[in-house]
């Protein structure tokens, strides 16, 4: 590709042809203030607040919709370029809720950032914000319409990524809107609650339902035995809440946080992880051997769970009848452990730390719950958790490492990638292959599912026979694996699929700014803590291999499937789903 010569604020730059103005100034280090514009998105050039100067033209340029050319000048700060960017600020302002210290973006806001570079604390301009209805009936997400600025990240989110459509344009002109379709709550449409809106948003028009007042009042209940458990994504996300480099594993600062803010045990999600491993290959060992429905699917990521149940209800029997590991963690928490500690089950409040909104919704299932008690009582994202440890004066950074709570403190480093696409496919072939062939595996790592690529597939030979398998991630992408059941074309036995692009590194409760770049590093990171760790086989954990012998007798048994297992349902009149709170 040819590469052009350009002047941005009197720095040479060369790039290729086909960079944007934007894209080129990033390489010299400048920052053009933008908010419609996102890394990972379509090129909209809806809010003009990327406006720059180019010699030659006689208007201002969007800066994130115009590519360069050879010879091109380009002034990013003059009079004329900053009044302009001014009055679009002025402009959202006054059609925006301004109670900034009540938002759960305080600080964290890209509007905010950029009134605040601007040095703009009010506007003069009357204010119109529009006055529509909050949003917060169902568990797990938050839209407030007068925080929106209509940028539309959250409806690309929603209809080309995601493909759910939820998310859609309203009205025209004083009142064009985004909204679902006639304005409905999201619980009343097929929102599948994977938050992804959330995380492109740049305001706090969709956030996180803020769960974290719950865990304070049983933290500091006296009567409740209060236990956290904390999925394999979160550990290598959190640091980015506190200044760390993107990627970094803060598992052990994590646990110290954690005991800190006053939990009475912390649990790794990666004990679980690995015995959903032992249960879901056992199942699907089952369905190959004895003819049950084939491909079977996975069904450990709830945002998924809720998309089929709503658009693909026919191809219910195709998914394994394993809860997730959040759920069994749950179920586990209010028999075993219970029995473990001598405290009664309506005693302990289990908190799950999840990289995903849509783990809120799950918790809330009303088949989740044993003897008429919630398998999992609060389940925060990774954003909450962060609010938590800075609310309570944790200086992250200086924390000790900390390690697990017996008797779920051990995971295996299968368990570990089940935060990265592919992982739980991954994992389950080190167990699938083992107990098949009664061999080891010439190698642990099937790189044919690891990455960021939305589709993935494999062929795994299992003793002469070969064993096809692929990975979906991104509702979008499931869809091409769904049609392919539907017209009975497909040719796998077995499919992962995890509605959240990337899988959970890339869950919508993750850290704002979740690009793909900063996906990429959570992933390096997940297969390190999988390198590093001496047992990297779910069947070989030791604590699961007890909680057999002690609890549970054999995977598919009669306890582990009344505690394990679960069935899905249409999202349908027939089963209501209106009373979620």
């Amino acid at each position: 590709m040819k590469n052009v010569r350009i002047i941005i604020d009197n720095k040479e730059v060369i790039v290729p042809e086909g960079t944007t103005i934007l894209e080129a100034a990033k390489k010299v280090n400048i920052n053009i203030p933008h908010l419609c514009y996102h890394p990972d998105q379509t090129i909209k050039a809806n809010c003009r607040i990327c406006v720059v100067d180019v010699a030659g033209s006689k208007k201002l340029t969007p800066a994130c919709s115009s590519f360069v050319f050879e010879g091109m000048e380009v002034s990013t700060n003059t009079k004329k370029v900053r009044d302009m960017q001014r009055g679009v600020l002025e402009l959202i302002l006054a059609n925006h809720n301004q109670d900034c210290l009540k938002c759960l973006r305080n600080g964290n806001c890209e509007l905010q950032d950029l009134c605040r570079r601007f040095n703009i604390s009010k506007t003069n301009l009357e204010d119109t914000v529009d006055a529509l209805p909050l949003d917060d009936t169902n568990p797990a997400l938050v839209r407030d319409s007068s925080k929106c600025i209509k940028c539309n990240r959250c409806v690309e989110a929603c209809q080309k990524v995601q493909e759910v459509h939820v998310l859609t344009h309203s009205h025209r002109s004083t009142h064009y809107n985004i909204t679902p379709a006639y304005e409905m709550p999201l619980e009343d449409t097929l929102c599948v609650f994977c938050g992804q809106c959330a995380t492109v948003c740049p305001t706090g028009a969709i956030v996180e339902k803020d769960d974290t007042q719950k865990v304070w009042d049983a933290i500091h209940n006296p009567n409740k035995h209060v236990i956290v458990q904390v999925a394999p994504a979160v550990r290598v996300a959190l640091g980015d809440s506190f200044h760390m480099p993107k990627g970094d594993i803060v598992t052990g600062k994590m646990i110290s946080a954690l005991r800190r803010l006053g939990f009475d045990q912390v649990f790794d999600t990666n004990f679980t992880a690995d015995l959903t491993i032992l249960e879901e290959g056992n199942e699907l060992i089952k369905r190959i051997t004895e003819g049950g429905t084939l491909p079977m699917i996975t069904s450990c990521s709830p945002g998924w769970i809720n998309f089929i149940e709503g658009r693909y209800d026919h191809l219910l029997d195709h998914l394994s009848t394993c809860k997730s590991p959040q759920q069994m963690f749950g179920a586990l928490s209010k028999t075993y452990y219970s029995d473990y500690k001598g405290i009664k089950p309506e005693d302990i409040f289990t908190v799950s730390i999840m990289p995903c909104t849509a783990k809120k919704y799950e918790a809330e299932r009303p088949e989740f719950t044993h003897d008429g008690i919630k398998e999992v009582d609060v389940a925060l994202t990774t954003r909450e958790l962060a609010r938590m440890i800075e609310s309570a004066g944790i200086e992250f950074t200086d924390l000790e490492d900390g390690q697990f709570d017996n008797p779920f403190g051990i995971g295996t480093g299968a368990g570990a990638i089940f935060g990265a696409s592919g992982g739980v496919m991954e994992a389950a072939l080190r167990t699938a292959y083992e107990v098949l062939t009664g061999k080891g595996l010439p190698s642990l790592d099937f790189e044919e599912v690891r990455g960021l690529e939305g589709l993935k597939e494999a062929t795994v030979d299992i003793d002469g026979t070969e064993l096809k398998v692929a990975v979906a991630s991104g509702l979008g992408n499931a869809k091409v694996l769904l049609k392919q059941i539907q017209n009975g074309t497909s040719p796998y036995a077995f499919i992962e699929i995890m509605a959240c692009p990337g899988g959970c590194l890339g869950g919508g409760g993750q850290p704002i700014k979740s690009t793909l770049e900063v996906k990429k590093k959570r992933m390096k990171a997940l297969y390190k803590i999988d390198a590093d760790l001496p047992l990297r086989k779910s069947h070989k954990n030791p604590d699961i291999i007890k909680i057999y012998d002690a609890f549970l007798g054999e995977p598919l048994g009669h306890k582990s499937h009344d505690l394990l297992h679960t069935h899905y349902h249409s999202r349908n009149k027939k089963f209501d789903f209106s009373g979620l709170k």
